[in-house]
């Protein structure tokens, strides 16, 4: 693992221009083969898109030994599994650390622990208990969205200096949680483009409608507000884009480098509740009554996205569409064990 010399830089930005990386191997044949020849979680069908989407409850005193045993087998799967898709690319991945490949690293310097931001994975709540941690609040259920992720409390990782960034790395328990990519792609278009958003209606909105959209009209193309889904995939799937990526949508392998970051514990956003726990009694000596919390932070009244929503989405696309999007989320499929989300891709 090499460290080039850099200086501490700022976060990146929100948007990014797309260009080819060369960390993330482009789908073949025979990366498909993996796919199918790899262990799946759960069988999945066209009409039945994978079913345990929420995240799971769980109480607030601890599970009995025999759950954190499976956790911590589970967990060793996982890892043992992501490790050897690493492997078969490593040829394409850069060994490199820069302050990019950690620009989504989140530091909590009291209990040594560092947190890959994952959005629409329970990025909110984790940041939440972040500052729980670091003595900000009490509780995190007293902290507002605003503060979360606009407050400036907590440290990236690319903020720190070389030796900074490499001593974490090397000593602090490094934590990510993923979620099923074409769900979490659909949370991640509900909650931007089918409520008012000051941000991501003119600076998405607009430029989509204005280039998918035949005949908009002149308020569409004024406010950007009514991104269809069939247009935020045209966005999300045109080598052209009109307007870069964003975090919340970019694939989470490239969001946290798990091939060059060895992460000590990958989590899933399906069973986040009772993951989360293990990790703050396991590996942040954190206080027994500080849980891993479970509402929804924005658009509460709004139904959580499911397997039976994100189904109802897709029905909206064609096949070839369908297929492409699942192709430009495959390496999330294949280094964290989702299975294929509909029986007709290959």
């Amino acid at each position: 693992m090499q460290f080039p010399a850099f200086e501490p830089v700022s976060p990146e930005s929100r948007i990014a221009e797309h260009t080819p990386d060369s960390s993330s191997p482009q789908v073949t044949k025979r990366h498909r083969k993996l796919l199918k020849t790899s262990p799946v979680v759960r069988p999945l069908q066209r009409n039945s898109f994978h079913s345990s989407s929420s995240s799971s409850s769980s109480s607030s005193s601890s599970p009995p030994q025999g759950s954190w045993d499976r956790l911590s087998q589970v967990q060793e799967a996982r890892r043992r599994l992501l490790k050897g898709v690493c492997a078969k690319y490593k040829s394409k991945i850069s060994r490199t650390i820069t302050p990019q490949s950690v620009s989504r690293i989140f530091v909590e310097d009291k209990s040594r622990l560092l947190y890959c931001e994952v959005p629409k994975a329970g990025c909110s709540n984790w940041k939440r208990v972040l500052m729980v941690l670091a003595g900000l609040a009490s509780s995190p259920n007293d902290i507002q969205h605003d503060a979360v992720h606009y407050g400036g409390h907590i440290r990236r990782l690319d903020s720190f200096d070389r030796e900074g960034i490499a001593r974490r790395l090397a000593t602090y328990t490094k934590v990510m949680f993923v979620r099923e990519p074409l769900e979490r792609l659909v949370s991640a278009f509900r909650d931007k483009f089918e409520s008012p958003n000051t941000y991501y209606h003119p600076v998405f909105g607009r430029p989509i409608i204005a280039r998918y959209r035949s005949n908009a009209s002149d308020e569409a193309l004024r406010t950007g507000s009514g991104v269809t889904f069939r247009e935020f995939a045209q966005y999300l799937l045109d080598v052209h884009r009109p307007v870069g990526m964003d975090i919340h949508w970019e694939p989470a392998h490239q969001l946290c480098s798990p091939c060059l970051i060895d992460y000590d514990f990958v989590g899933k956003f399906e069973t986040i509740e009772e993951e989360a726990d293990y990790v703050l009694r396991h590996h942040t000596g954190a206080p027994r009554n500080l849980t891993f919390p479970s509402f929804k932070d924005r658009n509460p009244a709004a139904e959580r996205t499911s397997s039976r929503i994100t189904q109802r989405y897709f029905a909206q696309l064609n096949a070839s569409d369908l297929q492409r999007v699942y192709d430009f989320y495959y390496m999330d499929y294949l280094m964290f064990n989702y299975s294929k989300p509909f029986k007709d891709l290959y």
